[in-house]
């Protein structure tokens, strides 16, 4: 009965290792997966925010425009864009920056955490990014 249950508990130890090594692996999958998002983000954040426009709100090169246009004048779409008089911060040019911690705690140094927060935003205030462009054009800041 001992050999048994040593037999049975050894086994149990096996597939506790390998279970732990497959999510370890999963991790380490989803880890470098994230790391080639923001990397591609960083180097074309206009490919990441056009995708996301239309795959999230259904926009199109219409609304795409706006946005470019309007981003442009914000940040240059430098997601580490600072403005020393406001505090605003990043590709959007989140006031104060920290609020985009809402979509993720990396908001400093990812692209795609500035860009699906400034969506939002934009989304919820303006309804369209051509809503916030023409807000802009007219105020001056969106």
């Amino acid at each position: 009965a001992q050999a048994a249950q040593a037999k049975a508990e050894r086994q149990a130890e096996t597939a506790a290792r390998q279970k732990a090594k497959r999510a370890e692996a999963a991790r380490a999958a989803a880890a470098e997966q994230a790391a080639r998002s923001v990397a591609r983000a960083a180097a074309d954040p206009r490919a990441v925010a056009a995708q996301m426009a239309s795959d999230r709100y259904g926009w199109g090169a219409d609304q795409f425009a706006c946005l470019d246009r309007l981003w442009t004048k914000e940040s240059d779409w430098n997601h580490t864009a600072d403005n020393p008089t406001s505090d605003a911060y990043g590709i959007p040019q989140s006031l104060p920056g920290s609020k985009m911690a809402s979509h993720g705690a990396d908001w400093q140094t990812n692209p795609v955490t500035q860009i699906s927060w400034g969506l939002d935003y934009i989304s919820q205030v303006y309804g369209t990014p051509c809503g916030a462009w023409g807000h802009s054009q007219a105020v001056g800041w969106y």
